[in-house]
């Protein structure tokens, strides 16, 4: 479980001078039953604690009817000004699959964190994006990036397959860290073992086969009469701790590259 010590006070605290939004990466392994609860889980937690989160999609593809990243990289495009996924959450939904192909291909020979750069410029008003993405897209698309993809899997058979394939990919093809987020429920003893087991197998399996250390959690998801669990505002106040943040030189360029490169993409049409 998420250590306790890391309290809600001592969260904000270290946020008190935060000036730019916190970049959150969720690698997707094809498991949405398993991902999305975490996701909107951590969505949830964040608008408790008084923070505007922005969800980033880029396992969906925008379109005319469906507008998203694509557009808002647009000279003229702003997240206010944009309609997004109707749901009924204190949070935006967008899909982003093209915007981010589109930020990845303009910031090539930059900084390796220069989409991330760019997408705190661009929802500089939110204080947290979320991006959710195919660990195969991170992995092609931002080798090297020093990111820390969350990884949740569920007890499912399926889930913990594809998830060790996700891991691979990430720490094999993109050089990317994962952190594997087992999801329990605690008052289930069966729950706990079957994470504690999981967390070592993957451990040692990155350590033995892959060469690489990688970092667990468990995290009870039982609801209660609660909207965000506690381990959830635990593991949701450490990724704003943690998050990526902006250099603002590397920012400006990869932002202005992919807007002219969405400008130019206009008008030969």
């Amino acid at each position: 479980m998420l250590d306790a010590c890391v309290t809600q006070g001592a969260g904000l605290q270290g946020l008190s001078t935060q000036a730019s939004p916190r970049l959150v990466v969720m690698a997707s392994h094809d498991d949405r039953p398993s991902e999305l609860p975490l996701l909107w889980s951590l969505c949830a937690a964040w608008s408790e604690l008084g923070y505007f989160a922005v969800v980033l999609d880029a396992t969906q593809s925008e379109s005319p009817s469906n507008p998203g990243l694509q557009q808002l990289l647009a000279p003229s495009g702003r997240p206010e000004d944009m309609p997004h996924e109707a749901m009924d959450t204190a949070w935006s939904i967008y899909p982003a699959a093209i915007g981010l192909r589109q930020l990845c291909a303009a910031s090539q020979g930059q900084e390796d964190t220069a989409p991330f750069e760019a997408l705190e410029q661009l929802f500089q008003n939110y204080d947290v994006v979320l991006l959710y993405a195919n660990a195969g897209m991170l992995a092609t698309n931002l080798p090297g990036s020093h990111i820390e993809p969350l990884l949740a899997v569920s007890t499912n058979e399926r889930s913990v397959l594809t998830a060790y394939q996700a891991m691979k990919q990430l720490l094999l093809n993109g050089r990317l860290q994962p952190t594997i987020v087992s999801m329990v429920d605690a008052s289930d003893q069966n729950s706990l073992a079957w994470a504690r087991n999981l967390n070592k197998s993957l451990q040692g399996c990155a350590m033995n086969f892959l060469g690489q250390q990688i970092t667990t959690l468990s995290v009870d998801m039982r609801q209660d009469d609660e909207e965000a669990p506690r381990d959830v505002n635990r593991l949701a106040l450490r990724l704003l701790e943690n998050g990526m943040p902006r250099r603002p030189d590397a920012t400006m360029s990869a932002w202005q590259q992919a807007m002219n490169d969405n400008d130019i993409g206009k008008r030969s049409h």
